[in-house]
């Protein structure tokens, strides 16, 4: 199947630093950021030349003005070519063409090889482009940092390159494809797993989702939408053959009081115990479908802007930080409003585990003054981060959703900071669409022989035994030494690692990359390696290393790292008293 934009993909949602125009529907100011999206070919004409597509929406405003400046970058980062402009937005979306020709900013045609396209985007005001303000300062504001944009990057390749030769892998069992999901059958070989595939981003009528397909564009009123957590389970539930085996219904964690503010009249029971209903169900929902499907029921933690949205499953009650005129929480557990430390210190306490939703690299996530800052319990509680996210408000059920957005920035920034994530692949849908807006999938490796529970859900996540992929007919599968991607190992001379992939579709390898990092030095993230395979020694310390592939239709699969301690065999010797 030819991904439906057979593009690489580079987006990014901002906050607004501005807006003048009425709204033109009430919708939650969770949701009032700009979306921005800049869809890439990896590959061009026969000339290189490519037609870009950008996309701009700004939910609840009728006229919002945006500042967008799209760089294709050389090695070390050199600017080859710059596009800049202005679009307005609002409630629907905008699209611009930009045209690349193939060249160079001296009209000179690439060597071949593979370069990155930026994208970064601003909303201004209408007034500001009325008065011809922003089309002249895109670069200005930029280099102003007023409200810090949020860039990601995409490779694109320029003339031919051979194609990646890759080992032969006939790949894992499917849950549902292998057809015994209560004892999945038996793998031979060194990789005894089998695969699970879900959505662990989504939304249903117990805060903002569950909107009717039929009317649903963009969130709803907390407690409004028509379909609650039993609906989206079954919805998933009932798609055999689409790679949906569990699906998280993570619901905002302010918005159980019944409002998009503060409702200090709120009744803090009533709030917990729609939170304790959401729990209930889940679990009912697994012991009536027990092996088959896994319902999963959590909180979505914190606020965009500023904040950051983060997953939580296993908590032991609604974390709050909203209080009643009468001083009572408006939940279970007291969380600090974006005090991420904290929140990481209680979520260890009580054993739960997060994800990082559409993560921001610059602004979300502080610890003291630093983006995505890392502490101790933080690394111990948060195992996933999203690397791609589908629109929160498609009512796509065909699979074929045009607008989706990367953070694979954010996850190397994550990584360098020292945090042990591995990559998943979700849609937040909001609208009554669950899991099926887009291809896109977060897997996970369970033992053959083990069925789908909670149980061995969470042993998963806990060892990183994850990949996360844009077309669920694809698996990527990396090791290192022979220590599957989710390791954390001890390493002694040279390292031998390998990237496996299978399609049951058909499709190929257009790019296959395997990168290297050291975490904690808060550094750069670099390629180690542009072939399935490769051996190398690294220097003594710490490293983490993930495998990157490119489809031949543009859609991307990505592989938990591997985390290595590489030691001195001198000391090696005299640790061990020879």
């Amino acid at each position: 199947m030819r991904s439906p934009f057979a593009t690489s993909l580079l987006c990014v949602t901002l906050s607004a630093l501005a807006a003048s125009a009425a709204p033109a529907r009430e919708v939650p100011t969770e949701h009032r950021e700009l979306e921005a999206t800049l869809k890439a070919p990896f590959r061009g004409n026969a000339d290189d030349s490519r037609q870009f597509g950008l996309a701009f929406q700004y939910p609840g405003e009728q006229a919002v003005g945006v500042n967008w400046r799209v760089q294709l970058l050389g090695p070390q980062g050199r600017v080859l070519r710059q596009w800049s402009g202005t679009a307005t937005t609002g409630d629907t979306r905008t699209r611009q063409s930009l045209h690349w020709d193939g060249l160079d900013s001296h009209g000179k045609r690439l060597p071949a090889g593979h370069y990155v396209v930026q994208l970064a985007a601003i909303a201004g005001s209408a007034s500001d482009l009325a008065r011809g303000v922003a089309a002249a300062s895109v670069d200005s504001l930029l280099q102003a940092r007023v409200e810090l944009p949020v860039i990601h990057e995409w490779d694109v390749q320029a003339g031919e390159l051979p194609r990646p030769v890759m080992p032969a892998f006939k790949g894992l069992p499917h849950a549902r494809a292998v057809g015994a999901l209560r004892a999945p059958a038996q793998t031979s070989g060194t990789l005894p797993y089998t695969v699970y595939m879900g959505n662990l981003h989504s939304q249903t009528n117990h805060s903002d989702g569950g909107g009717d397909l039929s009317t649903c564009n963009g969130a709803e009123g907390p407690q409004d939408g028509a379909f609650g957590p039993a609906d989206a389970y079954a919805y998933a539930d009932a798609q055999n053959d689409r790679g949906l085996d569990f699906l998280m219904a993570s619901e905002h964690n302010h918005l159980y009081d019944g409002s998009t503010s503060t409702n200090a009249s709120a009744d803090p029971a009533a709030a917990i115990a729609l939170y304790n209903a959401g729990l209930a169900i889940a679990t009912q929902y697994n012991t009536d479908h027990a092996g088959n499907f896994l319902a999963l029921y959590g909180m979505e933690w914190g606020v965009t802007t500023n904040g950051g949205h983060l997953n939580i499953l296993g908590a032991s009650g609604l974390y709050e930080w909203e209080y009643t005129n009468g001083g009572q929480l408006i939940g279970s557990v007291y969380t600090p409003k974006d005090r991420y430390d904290t929140l990481y210190t209680v979520m260890r306490s009580e054993g739960a585990l997060g994800q990082f939703n559409h993560p921001s690299s610059t602004t979300q996530f502080l610890v003291g003054s630093t983006a995505l800052g890392y502490t101790e319990d933080g690394d111990a509680v948060m195992v996933l981060t999203e690397v791609l996210n589908t629109s929160a408000f498609s009512v796509n059920t065909t699979e074929t959703e045009t607008s989706n957005t990367p953070y694979e920035s954010a996850w190397k920034k994550m990584l360098e900071r020292g945090f042990h994530v591995a990559p998943a692949s979700n849609q937040d849908n909001h609208c009554a669409n669950w899991g099926l807006s887009y291809t896109n999938r977060t897997a996970v490796l369970i033992p053959d022989g083990t069925p789908l529970s909670m149980a061995s859900f969470v042993e998963a996540l806990r060892a990183r035994r994850v990949f996360a992929t844009m077309d669920r007919t694809g698996q990527i599968i990396f090791t290192a030494n022979g220590h599957l991607m989710g390791s954390r190992i001890v390493n002694v001379g040279p390292l031998e690692l390998s990237t496996l992939y299978a399609s049951t579709s058909g499709h190929s390898v257009d790019q296959v990359q395997i990168y290297e990092g050291v975490p904690g030095r808060n550094g750069t993230v670099t390629v180690a390696a542009s072939t399935a395979t490769a051996t190398l020694t690294p220097s003594v310390g710490h490293h983490f290393y993930y495998a990157r592939i490119v489809q031949d239709d543009d859609d991307m699969l990505w592989s938990a790292p591997i985390w290595v301690e590489q030691l001195d065999p001198a000391d090696v010797i005299f640790r061990d008293g020879f």
